[in-house]
């Protein structure tokens, strides 16, 4: 990685590194190490190993403390949320690590810089090196950091029990069962400009799954994503 590149992936985390061959490592996929070899260093696997169990304890205490009542299997439905592949991916997203990563030539064809895998992976990683680099608090600040979102999220719950971020909620499920994506298409849009109502459809496989409305597009692909979800509940 070139030192401007180090500088730029230290602002977007907000840490500056004592030892940047540890933020290095933790941006190296395997695949780069298994092209260049002895150049390359260590790949990341090790800090993404130190990173889970980090991260895990960080979460831990963070649901403990915001969810004072809930039982522990409340607790380890949350915490699976919040460390599921597409929740680090999205989290490693904001801070843009993708374009820091070093890939090797067969990753960077296939897009490896968007793959939820390689993500969460270096998300991981990234937040081991800033253990080992600053501590654990320095740890905690760049997790609350990169989940800021997902743990807003987690603070509204319907009665359902899902967050409502139903969309998230669906995509996870599509990966894991159907190893698909949802699309989402607006299918309509009526109204004047300060008062439209959008209708969105979400397809998986080319079939239509669910149907939302909504004064904005956003609220629409929600709604469609929770009749998904409801469908996928119905016996």
């Amino acid at each position: 990685m070139e030192f401007h590149q180090i500088g730029e992936a230290q602002r977007a985390i907000d840490h500056v590194f004592r030892r940047p061959d540890l933020l290095e490592e933790a941006l190296t996929h395997r695949s780069y190490v298994n092209e260049v070899r002895a150049k390359a260093g260590r790949d990341n696997e090790r800090l993404e190993f130190l990173g889970d169990a980090i991260l895990a304890l960080i979460i831990s205490q963070y649901l403990t403390t915001a969810f004072p009542d809930d039982s522990e299997g409340q607790l380890s439905k949350k915490k699976a949320r919040l460390v599921s592949e597409v929740s680090l991916a999205r989290a490693a997203r904001q801070l843009k690590l993708g374009r820091f990563l070093r890939l090797g030539r067969g990753e960077e064809r296939t897009q490896g810089r968007e793959k939820n895998s390689l993500l969460a992976n270096a998300l991981e990683a990234v937040i081991a090196a800033v253990y080992l680099d600053g501590g654990l608090e320095a740890a905690q600040t760049l997790a609350q950091k990169a989940l800021a979102e997902v743990f807003q999220e987690l603070q509204e719950v319907d009665g359902t029990g899902y967050t409502r971020d139903y969309k998230t909620h669906y995509q996870e499920w599509c990966q894991k069962q159907l190893e698909s994506l949802p699309r989402y298409v607006t299918v309509c849009e009526a109204g004047p400009d300060h008062q439209k109502t959008f209708e969105v459809h979400v397809t998986i496989k080319g079939d239509i799954v669910g149907v939302g409305m909504g004064r904005t597009k956003k609220e629409a692909e929600q709604m469609a994503a929770k009749q998904a979800l409801e469908g996928i509940e119905r016996p």
